[in-house]
């Protein structure tokens, strides 16, 4: 983890699958991307919220390592930042080993605490045929092992922007690995 930086950020105020890149965006403390669709203090994910729509947002940022869109581009899909609906995209961290709790610093202020694994649902198809399947996979024990991003929650605001570094602050052990809550 060398270096870590945000590629690009992505906002939309419409539940629209893809996000189109923005020059910046501005986190806000307890509520996520201002203007975003998702942000609020309670959940709004489309599904989620129609469950339960009083269970607080721990979905408010939804973060995606470039590295896995080489994997997809390299697999023959067609994938840029913000096409599978993440709010930033960061290079130089392998956000889905960090724990649970985790705080990413992010330019000069923002810092986003990681919630949980992103479960990637049928709409990634409607993107690209095939993706799902290629953002799924199986450990050796067979578990599903979700690669479509993590999850997190606004700590404290600030705007960010491509090449803004990232700082990474890991929780006091025992560490728990992020796993897909809702």
């Amino acid at each position: 983890m060398t270096n870590p930086i945000v590629v690009a950020v992505s906002s939309s105020a419409e539940h629209t699958f893809s996000k189109p890149n923005r020059p910046f965006i501005n986190l806000i403390a307890g509520v996520g991307v201002e203007g975003d669709a998702h942000a609020g203090k309670l959940v709004k994910h489309l599904y989620l919220a129609g469950i339960d729509p009083t269970k607080p947002n721990l979905r408010q940022v939804h973060l995606i390592q470039a590295e896995l869109l080489d994997e997809l581009n390299a697999g023959g899909f067609s994938v840029e930042p913000g096409q599978l609906g993440e709010n930033i995209t960061t290079r130089g961290v392998d956000l889905l080993a960090l724990p649970t709790g985790t705080k990413l610093h992010i330019g000069a202020e923002a810092v986003i605490e990681l919630t949980a694994l992103r479960n990637p649902c049928h709409q990634i198809d409607d993107f690209q045929k095939g993706v799902l399947k290629a953002v799924l996979d199986k450990d050796e024990n067979g578990n599903v092992v979700r690669k479509a991003g993590v999850m997190g929650i606004v700590l404290v605001g600030g705007q960010i922007q491509p090449n803004s570094p990232i700082q990474i602050t890991l929780p006091p052990e025992p560490h728990q690995p992020l796993a897909y809550v809702w």
